[in-house]
This record gives structure tokens, sequence and C-alpha cells, in this order.
């Protein structure tokens, strides 16, 4: 006979990180799900709910949050789901011991302008990274809607062994990669498109100008990837282009809605210190027009966006991005 298998850690109660959670305790498995704030951390416990970040799921049962990060030791697959910018800090208090780390949080370091993947390997050496990017809204993964994403896999097909039967259900459909670099870039990318597409919203452009924004804006995003080593394969499947369809065309999406916010005349400033949830691609702007201008990347539609958080009228932004020369439509180097 043998015992159960242990929890499967994830690090993270917003609702990302609920949603998974719940995704992964709607067989009866056990989760033990790790909160920064304590409220959290007892409303999960007390009444199988998250009202902070989560409203509009049941939570299982068979979910523990918790406050400590000691409790997740004996995990031997952790899904890491917290914001970008303290992703390392947080790995820093997990003990080191060699596991499964899955990354789930989509962005860029905005002081080392590193990748997530490379911030998890400073601060947890002793583990295997993968990262699970795509389309996807917290409140139907949470309800068990149909979902699909890519499973990026550093250690390769051995690791996809391991984690595909752990993390896969009858609704959440992983598909292999090992392509950890693209499924990043796609990920940190397409949040700075989607405030991008918000703003058109709220200045009310029209779906002629958000279809135009998608398409340009994916050409920057296979440019910045294919740069950095990225597959344009793993760029035009789940965790690039379909996750930059989702995340622009719906208010659900937390960069979209922060976009439509400063097309509708809000201070980026102001929206940023009212916000408990963090739009990501407020702060992967400026990092990714950074780095674009070091490796010499064209991304006008990035560097709209980094002009917009540092206060550059909305209006006056779009302007400029279509008084731009034209041009064949696939000149790459502008």
């Amino acid at each position: 006979m043998t015992g159960a298998p242990p929890p499967i850690g994830v690090i993270g109660a917003g609702a990302w990180g609920t949603a998974l959670a719940q995704m992964l305790a709607s067989d009866g498995s056990t989760v033990m799900l790790w909160a920064y704030e304590a409220e959290v951390v007892d409303a999960i416990n007390a009444s199988h709910s998250n009202p902070l970040y989560l409203p509009s799921a049941n939570l299982a049962p068979t979910i523990r949050a918790t406050g400590d990060l000691a409790d997740l030791a004996g995990c031997e697959i952790v899904l890491v789901v917290t914001p970008a910018q303290v992703l390392g800090k947080v790995l820093g208090g997990l003990a080191a011991l060699p596991r499964d780390l899955v990354l789930c949080s989509k962005g860029i370091d905005a002081n080392t302008g590193e990748l997530m993947n490379d911030v998890a390997r400073r601060a947890a050496p002793a583990s295997m990274l993968a990262v699970l990017s795509g389309p996807t809204f917290a409140h139907e993964v949470a309800a068990g809607l149909p979902t699909a994403v890519t499973l990026a896999c550093a250690g390769g097909e051995a690791q996809w062994q391991r984690l595909a039967p752990a993390l896969s259900r009858p609704a959440f459909r992983p598909y292999y990669s090992d392509d950890v670099t693209g499924a990043e870039v796609g990920g940190a990318i397409k949040n700075v498109l989607a405030i991008a597409c918000g703003v058109v919203d709220g200045l009310q452009l029209g779906q002629n100008a958000r279809a135009a924004l998608i398409a340009r804006g994916f050409s920057e995003m296979l440019r910045f990837g294919e740069a950095l080593g990225a597959r344009a394969e793993t760029l035009t499947g789940l965790c690039g282009l379909g996750d930059l369809v989702l995340t622009c065309s719906s208010t659900a999406s937390r960069n979209f809605s922060f976009g439509k916010a400063l097309g509708e005349g809000h201070s980026a400033a102001d929206l940023l210190a009212d916000r408990r949830t963090v739009a990501e691609g407020a702060f992967t702007a400026p990092v990714l027009a950074r780095l674009a201008a070091e490796h010499g990347i064209a991304m006008p539609i990035v560097s709209a966006v980094n002009d917009l958080m540092n206060g550059a009228e909305a209006r006056a932004v779009v302007a400029g991005l279509m008084a731009r020369p034209l041009k064949a439509e696939q000149d790459f180097a502008a």
C-alpha cells in the first residue's frame, strides 16, 4: 500500500493563484495555498472562499491556506503565482529543496530586466523550473470551464512526464513545450499590449483600431522574442497569440481595464495607487521599452505604453503612432 501523494503547493492567493488551487483541488486533491494576507488565509480555511480576490468561487474543502512558507516544505510541485516584481523575494523564503517550480507569473523584473525563470533560478537553484502560460481568465478556470495552456519545461520531456499528469484536469489541458523563453516572453508582452488595446477602447476608437493594434503588437512580440532566442511557433501558440487575443478583448483582463481607464482620462499614477490587484503590464512596459532599445528592436506600441506610464496624454500618444512613417507591413526593422 502507498500513502496519499504529497499536496501540490501554490504560492500566491490572488485571483489566479486561487483559481489554480481550485482547479487542482477539483478532483479531491489536497492543495496547500500560501497567501500573503492573514485575512485571506482565514477566509479560505473558515468559509472556503476568497472574497478579497475571487469572490465568485466556492472553493474545495481540500484547499488548505497558510501564511507560512514552511508549510510547503513537503510539496514536490509548487506553482508560483506571486506578482512578478516580488517573485524572487518570496522564493527566497521557501526551503531550498529539490522540487518542480511551475512559474505562473507573467512579467519582467523591473530592476534587472530578467525573465521570471532567471529570477527563480537565482532564488531557488535546487529546483527544476517550468512555465505555465496561456489564455486564461481566473474566474473561468475556477468555474471549471474548458482551458488550454502551454506548459514549458526547462527539464524537457522527463519533467513533462512528471508534471502533466499532476496538473491536467478534465477541463484544464496543458500542451508541452521546452521553449521556456518563448512562453515567458509571450505572457509578459501581451500584458503591455492589452493596456494599449484598453486605451483604444477607452478612447472609443473602434474595433478596426483594436484589430490593427493586436496584429502590429504581435509583430513586436515576435521581434522581441526571436531576439531573445524564443521560437516563433511558441509565440504563435497558446502562450503568445492565444493569450494576446484573450487579454486584448475583455475588461475581465486587469491590463485591458487599466488601459481603458487611461483612455478615459485617468492618470497611471492614480490608477496604480488605487488598485489592490496588479496590472503587470504597467510594470513591464518601462523595462521592456528599455530592453528593446538596448537590443535595437523596434517596438513602437510598447514605447507608446511606456509614454503613458510616464504621464503622456492618451489621445496624443495614439496620434503619434498613426503619424509614423508609411512603410511595408513586413518591414520588421521599424
